[in-house]
């Protein structure tokens, strides 16, 4: 399939920006935000509760992400389709970033992929979506705009049956960290909150859209976890926007000071 004819006339575009021109540092993304499946494709051979589960999305995001960007003032890069017809926080040659498997359950349309089939989707929706980010990177840098990256995820209440203690995780590895231990002091200040470092995932070589656009010319950058029972609802979502943009800011006037 030809990259041309994976997204047909009705399918919404690969990427949203929400809040374009925000003048906050905050440049907020949702590599996981969406959970919709290009026509061509069908329903990849799930039922909707599937698409609906973690394994489509992170839950909460698509919410969680025009909220926060509205307290903040912040633009919001957001990718539209499910991480089951790729996965745009992975290296697209990664077998992974298009499963045949996710959490035991078996993708029926991701079986037997061609080569072509796996380039219509990088071309489709992993590109535009990161080409995107890096011209609104550009834009900034033109203008004299400084960026923070926010990478915005969600996880899953439990793993395999084994409970998640931690509300929120802070995921960062190479390039500048100063601002995401910045963040993790901040979270750390309120003493309701179990605040996992590098948890309930580390931030490792399986990620793709930080170490892209922040590790190269060293600019601050934070992956920030919510789990997913706290922003299942718009009132969850409401709650976590203003206590993460409590935090941002206070990160963020921490690095300044230095």
């Amino acid at each position: 399939m030809a990259s041309n004819e994976l997204l047909r006339a009705g399918d919404p575009a690969p990427v949203r920006i929400i809040n374009p021109g925000g003048a906050s540092p905050f440049l907020l993304l949702g590599d996981h935000a969406g959970n919709l499946v290009p026509a061509a494709l069908g329903d990849l051979g799930l039922p909707p509760e599937e698409l609906a589960r973690h394994i489509g999305w992170d839950i909460g995001i698509g919410d969680l992400g025009p909220m926060l960007a509205e307290a903040l003032d912040a633009v919001f890069v957001r990718q539209t389709y499910s991480r089951l017809v790729i996965d745009c926080n992975r290296d697209p040659a990664r077998a992974d970033a298009m499963p045949e498997v996710s959490d035991l359950t078996v993708i029926p349309g991701n079986r037997g992929l061609t080569d072509d089939d796996r380039v219509a989707r990088v071309a489709a929706i992993q590109t535009p979506y990161q080409t995107a980010i890096g011209a609104e990177i550009a834009r900034r840098d033109a203008a004299g705009q400084g960026t923070i990256l926010v990478s915005l995820h969600s996880f899953t209440p439990a793993m395999q049956r084994v409970p998640r203690p931690w509300e929120v995780g802070v995921l960062h590895d190479g390039g500048d960290t100063t601002f995401a231990h910045a963040l993790l002091h901040a979270f750390r200040a309120d003493p309701a909150l179990t605040v996992g470092d590098n948890e309930p995932y580390s931030m490792d070589a399986i990620d793709y859209t930080i170490p892209l656009h922040a590790y190269p010319a060293r600019r601050p950058y934070a992956e920030i976890e919510v789990r997913q029972d706290l922003i299942g609802t718009m009132e969850g979502c409401s709650d976590w926007s203003a206590s993460l943009a409590v935090a941002l800011r206070a990160a963020e006037a921490s690095i300044a000071r230095r």
